[in-house]
């Protein structure tokens, strides 16, 4: 994975990370399950020009789902998940930072 658009898929704006932003210059960023740390970092510095001091990586479970699906006249129960998450918190060396709202 050598693409930036594939490693970074969206940032992640919440009321916790803008907390995060201003006090300990820490980003996060929802990326794919096969991207490691080394690959993060390269594509944070490349795509926003700034020097990542840590990158620090989540992987979140999909949640249980059931779903009722109506078919012909049967109606069928499903159970079923949300897909799988991995996140990455991205920490900046000071006095560089990353102006999300501009990308």
């Amino acid at each position: 994975m050598n693409d930036i658009s594939q490693i970074l898929i969206r940032p992640i704006v919440t009321e916790k990370m803008t907390l995060l932003q201003d006090e300990d210059n820490k980003y996060a960023f929802e990326v794919p399950l096969s991207a490691n740390k080394i690959e993060i970092k390269k594509a944070v510095e490349k795509k926003f020009k700034v020097k990542v001091l840590k990158v620090a990586i989540t992987n979140r479970k999909g949640k249980a789902k059931q779903m009722t699906v109506k078919s012909g006249g049967r109606t069928i129960r499903t159970n079923g998940y949300t897909k799988l998450k991995k996140r990455a918190l991205v920490t900046l060396i000071e006095g560089y930072n990353i102006d999300l709202f501009s990308i």
